[in-house]
């Protein structure tokens, strides 16, 4: 996959090769309130697969430690910078450092198909049952 960088972006690594995610760091340090949210522009930009979308998702670690959480889509055809809004549902105010891990991109592939509008959809076992039709 092809990257560029803006200045003083880091290059996207893998801390093991088996990992499904590339971490993303932080170019500048940035302190994201209590109950707030925080904006990233990680100076990285991809050309994805044909066929993939971009997922970012929060690091483990900082949503477990520091409540942290990511969540965003990268569109194939979208080659600007990954920036990411971190949200932070903790109560204390949490210091990003640059040169920190700040999220994880993890590349999948999708489905495109086509849109047919229909009178109606096919009977199914579930059918419209929603939140709590199981029982949970």
């Amino acid at each position: 996959m092809k990257i560029t960088l803006d200045p003083g972006a880091y290059m996207p690594t893998r801390a093991h090769a088996t990992d499904a995610g590339l971490d993303l760091y932080a170019r500048e340090s940035v302190t994201i309130p209590a109950g707030g949210s925080g904006i990233f522009d990680t100076g990285v930009h991809i050309s994805l697969p044909h066929g993939t979308v971009g997922m970012l998702k929060s690091k483990s670690g900082l949503n477990v430690k520091k409540n942290l959480l990511c969540e965003g889509v990268i569109d194939e055809g979208y080659t600007g910078p990954i920036v990411a809004k971190v949200y932070n549902h903790g109560q204390q105010d949490v210091t990003i450092e640059a040169g920190m891990k700040l999220v994880q991109l993890v590349i999948l592939p999708i489905l495109t198909p086509e849109l047919e509008l229909v009178d109606s959809l096919e009977d199914t076992a579930r059918g419209d049952g929603g939140f709590g039709s199981t029982g949970a």
